[in-house]
C-alpha cells in the first residue's frame, strides 16, 4: 500500500496506539525470559501531565521498548499516588464552593467526597500518558490507596513499630498552617526572600546600674529608661512566646548581661539571661531571644535548659489565647502591627533590610511554621545504615554519578522521619487508644481488640471502646513500598511474580525527590525483602525554559505537552525533548526542538517513500557502485549500532538518539541513498532494492524506542505483515562490527571528501551539478577501487592519476592527496583572476597589521601568552592561503 504524500502524525498515532493494546503487546507475564522490569514513579492521583512528567516518562518509554526489542520480558507497572496534602486540598477547595467546611462533615462523609473527587479524576494523567506512546502494562494499574497497597501500608507500619522503630511522642515539627498538618524536614523547601532585621530593646530588670561604665570590650545599651539589651530578630511577632534571653559566655560585648533578667518588649514578661555557645557571637548583637515553641534550635535550648514552652499560635498560624496579645490576628498582620507598636512604644532600636531564606511548605508554599506537636516517627539511622553501602559501593548505579554525594550527605545527617500528618485522606493509623489510657498497634480492629484486652485485663472490652488513631501516614510512607508491593511483595513475599521481576531494573526519577523516595525505596527494599528495590537509577534534569527558567504555571512558561503532541506528533515532541535531555542535567527547552523533531518525522517518511518509488528490474545485474555502497552502508550500520548499544548501557539516551539521527539523515540518506539511486527513468536491480529495504528496516529498528509510531507505521509497510505482528517486538538483528569494516569506512569518507571538493568547486567557481568534470588525482590514487562512486555522486566523466596538474585547475587537498579540477572553458578566467588579485591584496593587509602588532616588544612582553599565541596562528593562517592564491594567481595567468 502507497504511503500519503505527507506524513500525518494525527492519522498513524490513534491508531498504532490502539492497535498496540487490542494485540496485548504491553502485557507481561513471568516466563523464561530475562525480565525487565519499571516502576513508574506514580504521579499525583489529581495529576495532569506537564513537561517533567513527558520528560521522565519519554525517558522510560525508551528504555522498555529497547528491552522488549533486545528480547527481554519487559514489564512497565503503571500507577497514581494518592497525594494527602495535595487531593485533600482540592477536596476541600470543591466542598467550599457548595459552602460545605470539612469541619461540618464526620471523617466517612469527606471520604467519600474524597473518593468521588479521586474516580472523576484519577485516571486522567494516565489516559495522558497514552498519546506520548507510554507502553506501559494498563492491566497492572495500581493506586497507593488501593487495597492490595493498603494491607501492605499498615502491615509495615505494625511491623515497624513491634521491631521498636516507629515511636510516639510530642516533638519539634514542621507545620503547615495552609494544610493543617506536620511536615518531614524533606517537605520543606527554602526560598531566598526579601525580609526586615528588627531590633528591639529589653529591658534590665530591677536594674541597679551594676557595671554601667562596662568592662573592656563590654557594649552597654542605655537610655532615660535604664539599661537594655538589643535582640536582632525576623520574626518580631514572636516575642510573646519568649522564656529567655541567651548570650555566648566567650562574647565579651554582652559579659554586663551575666545572671541578669531581662523584660520581653510589649509583652512585660521578666525572663532570665542564659549562657549558651550555640549562640553566634556576629549575628546581630549576639543576643538570642529564646522562644522554644516556634524554633527548633531554641527547642533544643528550652529542653537543656529546662525552659517553659509557650505555643502562641493557632493550628491555621493565627495567634492563640496563649500570647496574651493580637489574639486571633494572623501571624503576618501581627509581625506588621507589631514594628508599629514596638516603635511607639520607643522598644524598637532599628529596622534593616535582610535578605533571609524562609522554609515554605513543598505542597502549599505557605511558610512553616515550626511547632511543638504530638506525632508519629520512624527511627532512620537502623534505615541509613542499610541504604548508604549499596550506593557507595556501586550496587546500585546512580546516573550521574554525581548524585552519589548528594545521598550519602543526606543519610550521614539523617533525621527521624515524621510519617503522620494530620489529615483524612490517606492511610489512616493503626493505632487504638484504650478508654483508660494507653494504646495498642494492631492491622485490624479485631486484633486491636484482642490485644487491648490483654493490655487491659479487660475480656468485656469492644470495638466500641476503642478510638483509632485520627491522623493518616504521610504518603511518601506508601510510595517507599511501590517496588514491592506493585507484586505483592509485602502480604505475600513468596509469590511467582515477586520472585520473576523484583529486583527491578531501573528507575527514573528526578534528582528532586532523591530524599523523599529514592533513598527511602532503598531502605524499605533491605528491610522487607533483603534486596536492593532496583539495580540503576537514572535521574533527569529539571525541564527550564531556553532562558534557563524553571517551568511553571505561575510564569506562563510552561507549554501543554498535548498541545506540542497536537501541533508536532508525539514523535516530534519526544524526539525534541531528548535531543536536549542528557543525563542529570537541566533541559534548556525550545519549541524549535519539536519542530527540528517534527521535520525528521518527515525525513524519515519523504525518504521511504523515494525507496517506495523506485521500479525494480529482478533481472538487472547489480552495479559496482551499488555493491560497494551497500557493502559501506552495512559496515556503518554495525558500527553506530555498537556505538548506540554502548551509549544505551551507560544511559546517554540523548546521545544515542544523537547518533541514529545522524546515521539516518547523513549517512543513508544524503550519501547511501544517492550512492545506489538509479538514474532518472531507470529501475533499480533487486539485489541493492533488498538491501535498500533491508537497511531501512534496520535503521526503523534503531529509531523506534525514541519515536515510535512514525517506525510502526512504516514497518508496517516494508512487506506483509501477520495480524498482530509488531516492530515492538520484533528482534533487532544488526551484527557486530566485523573485521574489515574500518578500512572500508575510511576509504568511503576518503570518497565522501572527494566528492564534498568536486562540489565545493561547483559552488565557488557557479559551475553547474549537470555540467561533466574531469578529476585528476596528483599522485597515487588511494582509493581506485572507489572511483566508480566518485564518478556518480561527483558528477565527473572520470578519475585520472598524474604526476603533475595542468594549468587552468583548481584544487584541493583530502588527507594528504590533492585533487585538481581543469576548468579551462569552464569559468571566466578575468573574473576569477581579479576576485583571486583582490583577495590576495586584503590578505596581505591583514598579514602586516599583524606582523606590525608580532614585532611590537610591549604587546609580545605584555600581552597573555594566549593572545601572542593567538597572533600568530593568524600569521601562519594567513601565510598559508597568501601562498595557494598565488599559486592559483600564477594558474590563472598561464
Amino acid at each position: 500500500m502507497e504511503l500519503a504524500k505527507t506524513y500525518n502524525p494525527e492519522e498513524v498515532e490513534g491508531k498504532w496506539y490502539q492497535y498496540w493494546t487490542d494485540n496485548h503487546l504491553f502485557s507481561s507475564k513471568p516466563d523464561g525470559r530475562k525480565p525487565y522490569t519499571v516502576v513508574i514513579p506514580p504521579p499525583n492521583v489529581t495529576g495532569v501531565l506537564h513537561m517533567g512528567h513527558m520528560l521522565n516518562e519519554t525517558i522510560q518509554d525508551i528504555l522498555v521498548r529497547h528491552a522488549r526489542m533486545e528480547g527481554k520480558n519487559a514489564c512497565w507497572v503503571p500507577g497514581t499516588d494518592h497525594a494527602s496534602i495535595a487531593t485533600e486540598a482540592k477536596v476541600v477547595n470543591r466542598l467550599a464552593e457548595q459552602g460545605i467546611k470539612k469541619t461540618d462533615l464526620t471523617r466517612e462523609e469527606f471520604l467519600k467526597h474524597a473518593w468521588d473527587w479521586t474516580e472523576e479524576h484519577g485516571g486522567i494523567i494516565l489516559k495522558q500518558l497514552r498519546r506520548v506512546g507510554a507502553s506501559c502494562d494498563w492491566d497492572r494499574t495500581a493506586f497507593t490507596m488501593d487495597e492490595e497497597r493498603s494491607k501492605s501500608v499498615i502491615h509495615v507500619f505494625v511491623d515497624l513499630y513491634r521491631k521498636g522503630l516507629i515511636y510516639r511522642g510530642v516533638r519539634m515539627v514542621n507545620w503547615d498552617p495552609k494544610a493543617k498538618t506536620a511536615l518531614s524536614d524533606e517537605e520543606v523547601v527554602y526560598k531566598e526572600e526579601h525580609t526586615k532585621l528588627y531590633y528591639m530593646k529589653y529591658y534590665v530588670s530591677e536594674d541597679d546600674g551594676t557595671g554601667a561604665t562596662g568592662e573592656e570590650g563590654e557594649i552597654i545599651h542605655q537610655d532615660a529608661k535604664g539599661r537594655y539589651a538589643v535582640v536582632a530578630t525576623t520574626r518580631p511577632e514572636t516575642i510573646m512566646g519568649d522564656v529567655a534571653m541567651c548570650i555566648n559566655p566567650n562574647d565579651p560585648k554582652n559579659h554586663w548581661l551575666r545572671g541578669k533578667k531581662v523584660i520581653v518588649p510589649l509583652v512585660g514578661r521578666v525572663i532570665p539571661v542564659i549562657e549558651d555557645e550555640y549562640v553566634d557571637i556576629e549575628f546581630g548583637t549576639g543576643c538570642l531571644k529564646v522562644t522554644p515553641a516556634h524554633d527548633v534550635n531554641d527547642y533544643m535550648l528550652g529542653e537543656k535548659y529546662n525552659l517553659q514552652a509557650i505555643d502562641i499560635f493557632n493550628d491555621d498560624a493565627t495567634i492563640s489565647e496563649a500570647a496574651g496579645m493580637y489574639v486571633g490576628q494572623e501571624r503576618f498582620a501581627v509581625r506588621k502591627q507589631i514594628a508599629i507598636d514596638l516603635q511607639e512604644a520607643g522598644l524598637m532600636e532599628k529596622i534593616e533590610d535582610y535578605d533571609n531564606k524562609i522554609g515554605c511548605s513543598e505542597r502549599t508554599g505557605v511558610p512553616i511554621e515550626p511547632k511543638l506537636s504530638m506525632q508519629w516517627f520512624l527511627k532512620m539511622q537502623h534505615f541509613a545504615d542499610l541504604a548508604l553501602p549499596p550506593v557507595m559501593n556501586d550496587e546500585i548505579k546512580f546516573y550521574p554519578t554525581k548524585y552519589k554525594n548528594t545521598y550519602r550527605h543526606w543519610l550521614e545527617n539523617i533525621k527521624d522521619w515524621c510519617i503522620s500528618r494530620q489529615l483524612w485522606w490517606g492511610h489512616r493509623i493503626p493505632a487504638y487508644y484504650l478508654p483508660e489510657g494507653g494504646y495498642v498497634v494492631a492491622e485490624t480492629i479485631d486484633e486491636a481488640v484482642k490485644l487491648a484486652q490483654e493490655k487491659s485485663g479487660n475480656a468485656n472490652l469492644t470495638a466500641a471502646d476503642l478510638r483509632q488513631d485520627e491522623d493518616a501516614l504521610d504518603t511518601w510512607f506508601s510510595s517507599w513500598l511501590w517496588p514491592i508491593s506493585l507484586f505483592d511483595g509485602i502480604m505475600n513475599p513468596d509469590n511467582e511474580e515477586f520472585n520473576y521481576y523484583y529486583p527491578t531494573s531501573d528507575l527514573v526519577t528526578g534528582p528532586d525527590i532523591i530524599f523523599f523516595w529514592v533513598a527511602r525505596m532503598i531502605m524499605a527494599g533491605y528491610e522487607f525483602t533483603g534486596k536492593m528495590p532496583f539495580k540503576n537509577v537514572y535521574f533527569t534534569g529539571i525541564v527550564r525554559d531556553k532562558l534557563g527558567r524553571k517551568m511553571s504555571k505561575s510564569l506562563g512558561n510552561s507549554p501543554d505537552p498535548l498541545d506540542l503532541i497536537d501541533r508536532f506528533g508525539a514523535d516530534g515532541v519526544r524526539m525534541g525533548m531528548m535531543l536536549a535531555a542528557p543525563a542529570g542535567n537541566d533541559i534548556l527547552f525550545d519549541e524549535a526542538l519539536c519542530e527540528q523533531g517534527r521535520n525528521f518525522c518527515n525525513k524519515i517518511w519523504n525518504a521511504f517513500r523515494l525507496v517506495q518509488g523506485w521500479q525494480v528490474d529482478d533481472n538487472a545485474a547489480q552495479p559496482e557502485t551499488a555493491r560497494l555502497a551497500v557493502e559501506w552502508f552495512d559496515a556503518k550500520l554495525r558500527q553506530s549500532a555498537a556505538e548506540i548499544a554502548d551509549l544505551y548501557s551507560k544511559y546517554r539516551l540523548s546521545e544515542a538518539l544523537m547518533e541514529v539521527y545522524h546515521l539516518f539523515w547523513d549517512e543513508f540518506s544524503s550519501w547511501f541513498l544517492e550512492m545506489v539511486k538509479p538514474a532518472y527513468g531507470s529501475p533499480i536491480d533487486k539485489a541493492t532494492y533488498q538491501s535498500v529495504l533491508g537497511a531501512f528496516d534496520h535503521l526503523l529498528h534503531l529509531l523506534h524506542p525514541f519515536m515510535p509510531f512514525i517506525t510502526e507505521e512504516l514497518w508496517q509497510h516494508l512487506t506483509e505483515r501477520k495480524a498482530g505482528e509488531s516492530i515492538m517486538v520484533s528482534p533487532q538483528t544488526i551484527a557486530a562490527p566485523a573485521e574489515g569494516d574500518n578500512a572500508i569506512l575510511a576509504n568511503v569518507e576518503i570518497v565522501k571528501n572527494v566528492v564534498a571538493g568536486v562540489r565545493a568547486i561547483r559552488n565557488t567557481k557557479n559551475i553547474s551539478p549537470r555540467e561533466t568534470l574531469d578529476l585528476q588525482v596528483i599522485g597515487t590514487d588511494p582509493v581506485p577501487a572507489y572511483d566508480c562512486i566518485i564518478v556518480k555522486m561527483a558528477n565527473v566523466g572520470s578519475v585520472t592519476a598524474t604526476e603533475n596538474k595542468g594549468e587552468g585547475v583548481s584544487s584541493f587537498m583530502v588527507g594528504t592527496t590533492e585533487y585538481a579540477v581543469p576548468l579551462g572553458g569552464l569559468i571566466d578566467v578575468e573574473a576569477e583572476l581579479a576576485k583571486a588579485e583582490a583577495e590576495l591584496k586584503h590578505l596581505e593587509g591583514f598579514l602586516n597589521g599583524v606582523k606590525k602588532k608580532l614585532q611590537n616588544e610591549r604587546f609580545v612582553n605584555n600581552a597573555p601568552a594566549a593572545v601572542v599565541e593567538l597572533e600568530r596562528k593568524k600569521q601562519s593562517d594567513a601565510e598559508s592561503k597568501i601562498a595557494t592564491l598565488k599559486e592559483t594567481i600564477a594558474s590563472l595567468k598561464k
